[in-house]
């Protein structure tokens, strides 16, 4: 299994200096619920410092939120549900599923997580997809859409396995080692996953690479939403592969950094706040 470093960095897209507004990345983040309201504004922080433009859809009292914000998020829009697909279109890259619910049936607005979830993955199977939280828990493998990106935990990885219709593969998948089991998944599914973990594991398939780092304070709720914001902002302008182990890679450094000022005692705004300084100096 390769490694990564700070060299593989140089390969991520820099915007080019007469580039215009809009050259350098349109993100849609779809996710958010009245329980999880914070888990997508996360996302969208991170997002709103990378790309130019960040379309933002969630349920109305997280829109709200963000509409009272846009001092935070000069450059985005925030879209109605009913009007998610005009932006879709429009936008380089979709993540969806932070802070959503992650049972069906669980209020999320005016649609169920699942329903939403694979409707739109269904409608849009051509889109750069990243696919985050309550969306991963209850999307099916066989409707990951061609290059989407997948940010599970070890929880959310085990539930994708146990959704396997093939049993020969299921049963093969589950007596292989972790990182064997990522790169098969990977395979059988034309996706890239970015296993969160201790030492995150990152496989297109074809490409598997095993990042070391961070710190238990990068335990707190709220991190894989900044990591899923990152991998969203990046994947606009890069290819799924590179730009995992590369949002991995710079995530782990920012937690770093903020070890050695804080110690343990960091959350999830500060981590998202210490990326763009990580990204600069790296």
């Amino acid at each position: 299994m390769q490694g990564f470093n700070s060299q593989d960095l140089k390969n991520l897209y820099i915007p080019d200096p007469n580039s215009h507004k809009g050259q350098n990345g349109k993100l849609m983040i779809i996710g958010g619920s009245k329980l999880f309201h914070a888990a997508s504004l996360w996302s969208l922080k991170v997002a709103s410092r990378i790309v130019d433009m960040v379309f933002y859809s969630s349920v109305l009292e997280n829109n709200q939120i963000v509409q009272k914000a846009k001092e935070e998020f000069r450059d985005g829009i925030v879209v109605p549900r009913n009007k998610i697909a005009n932006y879709i279109n429009e936008a380089d890259c979709v993540l969806i599923g932070p802070g959503m619910p992650r049972k069906e049936g669980e209020e999320v607005g005016d649609d169920d997580t699942k329903v939403l979830t694979e409707d739109l993955l269904k409608n849009f199977p051509n889109k750069k997809w990243v696919i985050d939280g309550g969306s991963l828990q209850v999307v099916e493998p066989e409707i990951i859409p061609n290059r989407a990106v997948l940010t599970p935990h070890g929880k959310e990885f085990d539930m994708l396995k146990l959704k396997i219709k093939n049993e020969k593969l299921k049963i093969k998948i589950q007596n292989l080692k972790l990182e064997d089991q990522v790169q098969i998944f990977a395979k059988e599914y034309n996706c890239t996953v970015l296993l969160k973990g201790p030492a995150d594991i990152v496989s297109n398939g074809e490409k598997t690479v095993q990042i070391q780092g961070g710190n238990a304070g990068m335990t707190k709720g709220g991190t894989g939403d900044v990591l899923a914001g990152l991998v969203a902002a990046l994947y606009c302008k890069n290819e799924a592969f590179l730009t995992a182990s590369a949002s991995s890679f710079i995530n782990k450094k920012a937690g770093e950094k903020l070890f050695e000022k804080v110690g343990l005692y960091f959350n999830s705004s500060d981590l998202t706040d210490e990326i763009p300084k990580v990204m600069k100096n790296l």
